[in-house]
């Protein structure tokens, strides 16, 4: 068990179906080339009107959801452009985790890649949960990481997930930290492929050397 086995705090309800991913980031803020500032675009047309005014009813713009950092989402979360800036925007925001019944796959992959946890429910248990959260004095929900459980004012609920991800999240890594948790393995590997197929050792260093010569 460790400081990171537990996601809890006030849950947002975005009950929509097919939330994909140009509307999670529109295409304006795509323009950078680093990650910065894309909490400003996240859900922008959703959070502003087209003269840039705040909609003081959407859910993330209320005062009683403003430290959200749970998401309680729709069907199909995720889904259309493969742009990994949605993620990004999300963590940025101080989303940690997105419940719903279902993701799309590639979603999915760039949301535990970069720690954000994504929780597959039933849409039953989905449907009580938002219920749940749909009322500000009732909106606490807990994640547990140990137990594999999500915990609401009604619902508790159990999932699931591979256990590459749970050790992910469990020991605070992305996916660059526990690739580099094998690096004597990797480092084993190159050694033992180099003896045998030498010609293919440092052969970018090599073409580059040829090529300046």
């Amino acid at each position: 068990m460790t400081e990171h086995h537990v996601i809890s705090g006030v849950a947002a309800p975005i009950p929509q179906p097919n939330l994909d991913t140009d509307q999670i980031m529109p295409k304006q803020f795509l323009r950078g080339i680093d990650k910065k500032g894309l909490d400003k675009g996240l859900l922008y047309d959703m959070r502003f009107d087209r003269q840039g005014q705040r909609i003081d009813h959407f859910v993330l713009n209320r005062n009683e959801y403003a430290n959200a950092n749970i998401l309680v989402g729709g069907a199909n979360f995720g889904c259309g452009s493969s742009r990994e800036h949605a993620v990004w925007g999300l963590s940025q925001f101080g989303i940690q985790a997105v419940i719903a019944s279902s993701f799309a796959e590639i979603f999915y992959s760039n949301a535990m890649n970069n720690r954000l946890l994504l929780v597959v429910l039933t849409e039953d248990e989905v449907k009580n949960i938002l219920a749940d959260v749909e009322n500000p004095q009732t909106a606490h929900v807990a994640i547990d990481l140990v137990n594999m459980t999500v915990q609401s004012h009604t619902t508790r609920a159990g999932f699931k997930l591979h256990e590459r991800h749970r050790r992910m999240f469990l020991e605070n890594l992305d996916l660059v930290d526990a690739t580099l948790t094998l690096k004597p393995q990797i480092d084993d590997f190159v050694q033992q492929y180099h003896k045998r197929y030498p010609w293919q050792a440092n052969v970018a260093s090599k073409t580059v050397t040829r090529l300046r010569g």
